[in-house]
Formats: structure tokens, C-alpha cells, sequence
């Protein structure tokens, strides 16, 4: 019987550990995150209750929806389109590549959920407005230096859980007409300043005027205050 290859170079075993720490094709070490489900599904599975295991012709009737406290955050990459037609599709396609990679990873270590990819933007879901703030700052201090900057629009509310994973409600779309009005690199968020992380303050409560809405009080511009720790 041959022997198993070498682990490759990139991989460092550990003895004690169930898993392995590698690194992929770009270097960044990637390291496996172990949590609890507390995504759409297990808010199904909280709120089902009995009805989980019962029969076909005693489970209850009537369509079904529920009712959750979230904190949604959009983000996109403002002048997408200007930049594709002035660099070309290759170099878009770069940055949008490099957008949803470093979204996708921020948000597993934060903690929240992309909800869908919205073209050149993204839906994100939290549980807890505070990480969720954060990532989004998080994305605008990443690419403040980059070719396209990122705008990002936030607000906290009970929204409804529809069709297993499709979030409705005001404070979802709050949060995208907020990106939408936001300035490139211009976080824009309906929060309270207690659930700002310590790196993260705010100008202080603005209106902001929205298209099909009017005028929009208590927003608070958000900036990074890393050198300020």
C-alpha cells in the first residue's frame, strides 16, 4: 500500500487541533471559524415550536412570516460604471472580485451575514448593530485608498422574515436608499451612538434628503477614528 503524499508546504499541523491552518493561493492565512447557526434558519427552527415534527394534516394553516429585530447594512462600489468605461471590463471585474472577498471574509470574522450580492453592492444582515457598524466601516476605511471607494447605508429594525431568508420592512429599505444617498466613502446610519464600536464616531445627527422619501432625520454621518485610539 503506497503512503499518503506530504501535507503541502502551505498547511501547518497541529498535534492538539482537529484541523488544519493554511494559507491559500494569495498567502492570507486562512483559519476555520467554529459558531452556533444564527442565521434564517435557526430563527425558523426557534419559532416553529411544535409544529416541527407534526403530521401533514395537523400542521397549522395559513401562510407563515416572522417578525425580527436585524441591523441591514448596504454597501456598494461608488462609480462602478465610470470606472468600467474609463479602465475596461478587466479592471472592474478586479475590483469587484476584490470587493466580495474581502466583504465575504470581514463579514464571517464580524459575525454577519451576506444576505445576497446586489450586482456592484452587497446586502448584509446582523444580528447585533454593533459588529454590523462595524464591518461597514470596516469597508470604507479598506478601499478609502482603492481606484472605486465604497458608500455604505445602515439602519436597525424589525423587519419581516419572509419565504425562509427574504428580509421586508422599513429598516431594510432605509438602509439602501442611506447607501444610496451616501457620498463615495460616506457611511450614512439610523443607529444609536451607544452601539458604535470605539474606533468608529460620528459627526453627530444629520437630515439626510432621500428621492421618494423627503427629508430623513436622526442620521448619523460615520468616520474611522483609528488614529485617534
Amino acid at each position: 500500500m503506497t503512503s499518503p503524499p506530504p501535507p503541502h508546504p502551505s498547511q501547518r499541523r497541529f498535534a492538539e487541533s482537529a484541523f488544519t491552518i493554511s494559507t491559500d493561493p494569495t498567502g492570507e492565512l486562512l483559519v476555520p471559524l467554529l459558531a452556533a447557526d444564527t442565521g434564517p434558519a435557526r430563527d425558523w427552527a426557534e419559532a416553529a415550536e411544535a409544529n416541527q415534527v407534526a403530521r401533514p394534516d395537523e400542521l397549522a394553516e395559513g401562510d407563515t412570516h416572522l417578525n425580527v429585530t436585524r441591523t441591514f447594512c448596504f454597501a456598494d462600489l461608488s462609480g462602478f460604471t465610470a470606472f468600467t468605461r474609463e479602465h475596461g471590463p478587466h479592471a472592474a471585474v478586479r475590483h469587484l472580485g476584490e470587493f466580495r472577498r474581502v466583504t465575504r471574509n470581514v463579514a464571517a470574522k464580524r459575525g454577519v451575514r451576506v444576505a445576497k450580492w446586489l450586482g456592484d453592492g452587497v446586502m448584509l444582515v446582523g444580528t447585533d448593530p454593533t459588529p454590523t457598524i462595524a464591518l461597514g466601516a470596516h469597508l470604507v476605511h479598506h478601499f478609502s485608498d482603492s481606484g472605486i471607494r465604497v458608500r455604505v447605508g445602515l439602519a436597525t429594525g424589525i423587519a419581516l422574515l419572509f419565504e425562509g431568508d427574504d428580509y421586508i420592512g422599513e429598516p431594510v429599505n432605509l438602509a439602501a436608499k442611506l447607501c444610496a444617498a451616501a457620498a463615495p466613502g460616506e457611511v450614512l446610519a439610523v443607529a444609536d451612538e451607544s452601539d458604535l464600536p470605539a474606533w468608529v464616531s460620528t459627526d453627530g445627527e444629520i437630515s439626510v434628503r432621500i428621492k421618494g422619501v423627503g427629508a430623513v432625520g436622526g442620521v448619523h454621518r460615520l468616520r474611522v477614528d483609528l488614529l485617534e485610539l
